[in-house]
């Protein structure tokens, strides 16, 4: 199940269309379970990562897994939230010339991996990371123009 939120305004953004993605990302990295994704503004984004990382600054993307304890066992599996900046991924989507439609999916894909416990910290880890990104953009058939201009 996935629980979709939209707290922007004419965001431009087709939450069926991305709902439906959410689906098919979700299968192809063979998770089940539920999945919280929000839009939000900047604003909504700077306060999460001030209080969650202590960065007083919006970012693209924030993931929040879940663990499953204290769950009942015959409960859904709850992967984690996903809150998305629309601001800041129109921003980046002009930096690389890309639709927002398709910023929105490149960073619920880089949501997702950190779900599944994904990071960039480290030089191999972004590599691994990179990667399984460009593996699940064809998994959707999503264009991938980022590397050429990052």
């Amino acid at each position: 199940m996935i629980h979709y939120r939209n707290d922007v305004r004419r965001s431009g953004v087709d939450g069926r269309a991305l709902v439906s993605t959410a689906r098919r990302l979700l299968g192809a990295i063979g998770e089940s379970g539920a999945l919280s994704l929000t839009l939000v503004g900047d604003e909504a984004m700077r306060a999460l990562n001030r209080d969650y990382r202590g960065k007083d600054a919006p970012t693209d993307v924030l993931s929040f897994p879940m663990d499953g304890t204290g769950m009942p066992a015959a409960s859904e599996r709850l992967l984690g939230d996903v809150v998305i900046s629309v601001d800041t991924a129109r921003r980046q989507a002009a930096d690389y010339d890309a639709p927002l439609q398709d910023e929105i999916y490149r960073l619920l894909i880089h949501g997702l991996l950190h779900l599944q416990g994904h990071d960039h910290v480290l030089a191999g880890e972004r590599r691994a990371m990179e990667r399984r990104e460009r593996q699940l953009a064809e998994a959707i058939a999503l264009p991938w123009p980022y590397a050429a201009k990052a």
